[in-house]
């Protein structure tokens, strides 16, 4: 047999199921990680690790005049954005915790490790 709740007890219930989605979204951050002069740049320096959270994402943006093919073959996140040219960006999500090792077909000096954590 159910029991009715309270109007109260509704409404409060209600609230705290809006607090919990709108945290879980906030958490989230994007963030741009350029492909210039053969490397990874973030913010106008040279990346070898980049630090992120679960449920991050990272835009892969071309800075260069030629085509970059940016991909990871890594357990914790497995993606091949395929070949884009100068201007265009394509994101990722990186919805797992550990390290994920990206790189460029077409550049293997290219080499980036972000690192996922909780």
């Amino acid at each position: 047999m159910a029991f009715p709740l309270k109007r109260s007890t509704k409404r409060r219930m209600g609230l705290f199921a809006v607090v919990i989605v709108t945290t879980a979204g906030a958490r989230a951050a994007e963030q741009t990680v350029e492909q210039k002069d053969k490397t990874f740049v973030v913010n106008g320096a040279k990346v070898a690790t980049l630090k992120v959270k679960v449920g991050d994402v990272i835009s892969f943006k071309n800075m260069d005049p030629y085509f970059h093919n940016v991909f990871s073959l890594s357990d914790v996140k497995l993606f091949d954005l395929g070949s884009f040219p100068q201007g265009q960006s394509r994101p990722v999500t990186f919805d797992k915790a550990g390290k994920v090792e990206v790189e460029c077909a077409i550049h293997p000096q290219m080499k980036l490790t972000v690192e996922v954590g909780k």
